[in-house]
């Protein structure tokens, strides 16, 4: 594994998991509004399916390699423009989105597990997020699967980290202006590296 690579996938997909969205939101509602318990069972939920998830897409991505190596090099150009894009939109709206109302009813595991699989950011951003750090020099299966198991991990341990903080302390830790400002440093983030994998490329 290229550990350069690495080491920036890792921190990019950090700012994805701690950026709001539909699982930050249902986490953040479920530790303010039913405790910590509640939420930890919620992101048990969603660690599940993120899994899932990013298995389908390496395994699709896997097969794009070893199908077409032009194809694979536009959907890293597409990837790098996306993430640009992406940190555009979280400048443009930070602090939005973290309305904190739990959906109706008990939530629980199956909720968690049904919110994540169907959010569409984890499937558009990994499908173009991960080919940006496959080393031509290295075999690209093994990177993929290794990128899979520690965005799973990452998403896990941060979603958990968002339950505690919600269960322990919302009306400190979830201002809107800490809120605002959180979205807008994931913003500058998501650009600086867009620009840098654009520019970084190397064709295989």
């Amino acid at each position: 594994m290229n550990l350069e690579l690495f080491s920036a996938f890792l921190l990019l997909a950090a700012v994805l998991f701690l950026s709001p969205g539909p699982i930050v939101t249902l986490v953040v509602a479920t530790g303010v509004t039913q405790g910590m318990r509640a939420a930890l069972l919620t992101v048990a939920g969603t660690t599940l399916a993120n899994g899932l998830l990013l298995a389908m897409i390496a395994a699709g991505l896997t097969w794009l390699i070893h199908t077409s190596s032009v194809l694979f090099e536009y959907v890293r150009f597409a990837g790098a423009a996306y993430l640009i894009w992406l940190g555009i939109q979280a400048w443009r709206h930070a602090g939005q989105g973290m309305e904190v109302i739990a959906p109706p009813g008990r939530v629980n595991f199956w909720r968690g597990f049904w919110v994540a699989l169907s959010n569409p950011k984890t499937i558009a951003f990994f499908s173009a997020f991960l080919p940006q750090f496959v080393d031509p020099a290295l075999p690209a299966g093994p990177q993929i699967a290794l990128m899979c198991l520690a965005s799973v991990m990452l998403g896990g341990v941060l979603d958990s980290s968002y339950a505690v903080a919600a269960g322990a302390g919302r009306a400190f830790l979830f201002t809107p202006a800490r809120t605002r400002m959180m979205g807008r440093a994931s913003g500058l983030v998501l650009i600086g590296g867009g620009i840098w994998l654009a520019l970084a490329r190397r064709a295989p």
